[in-house]
């Protein structure tokens, strides 16, 4: 398997590819590559519909270059401490690249992808600016919509200057929000049994839909409140990998 960063032709494989509709693993497959290095490279060049082989092999260039400038040089530069960066920049492009996959724009999922990867778990507008590279009124419009989202909550700190972080609780109302919503469209469709007549093949499958949405969002309910504790376990604790939620309860 070739190593290595793509090269402007295989980008261009991987244009034809995604024109032709070829699903990432064929891609991938034909280009003897992993299909998570395809999933990644179109996802974060403006993914299947707008991706362009000539735009992301500058792209790719230009954040070489950022990196290049931002390494230290000379011998008397003080040794790395703590995870190595590149390693770090592949598993943040990489947990990026999946929420963009779960439905988040791309903005939204390069902050949120940084608040979930700082020690802090909350930084400021000019932080991330100064983080992600890009322009304040990109920072601005994609907080305003994770926040109207409910994915991440602002404070003040001693300073009085406004701070975007991550709450760890934002996983469970997210899982009772699915929930809901689950229910809603149970309630719908058993609306339209009523309406289409029950002896109806449209009434069966709604009927259908409706009870399995029902048994799933029930599911969920249950699954976070029995799990919802683990979100604040510390990982010294959940270290030897055999506690359950509750499980230390009398």
């Amino acid at each position: 398997m070739p190593g290595g960063r793509l090269t402007q032709q295989e980008r261009q494989q991987i244009a034809l590819g995604v024109a032709d509709g070829l699903a990432y693993a064929e891609i991938a497959r034909r280009l003897d590559r992993p299909t998570s290095t395809i999933t990644r490279e179109v996802m974060r060049n403006g993914g299947p519909t707008a991706y362009r082989a000539d735009l992301a092999h500058r792209a790719t260039e230009r954040r070489a270059h950022r990196r290049r400038q931002a390494a230290p040089r000379g011998p008397e530069a003080p040794p790395q401490a703590g995870p190595d960066a590149e390693a770090v920049r592949e598993y943040e492009e990489t947990f990026t690249t999946l929420l963009m996959q779960q439905g988040l724009p791309k903005m939204m999922s390069r902050v949120l992808t940084c608040l979930y990867t700082t020690d802090t778990g909350s930084l400021t507008a000019s932080e991330l600016v100064q983080r992600l590279q890009v322009s304040p009124a990109s920072i601005s419009k994609a907080i305003t919509s994770l926040e109207s989202q409910g994915l991440i909550r602002r404070e003040r700190d001693d300073r009085r200057r406004e701070r975007y972080l991550v709450d760890d609780d934002v996983w469970y109302q997210g899982m009772i929000a699915a929930a809901r919503s689950h229910a809603q469209l149970a309630e719908t469709a058993r609306q339209g049994v009523g309406i289409l007549g029950p002896d109806s093949p449209a009434a069966t499958r709604l009927e259908n839909i409706a009870r399995f949405v029902d048994f799933v969002g029930e599911s969920m309910t249950r699954a976070a409140e029995q799990a919802r504790e683990v979100l604040y376990t510390k990982a010294e604790a959940a270290s030897g990998g055999t506690a359950t939620p509750g499980s230390d309860r009398g």
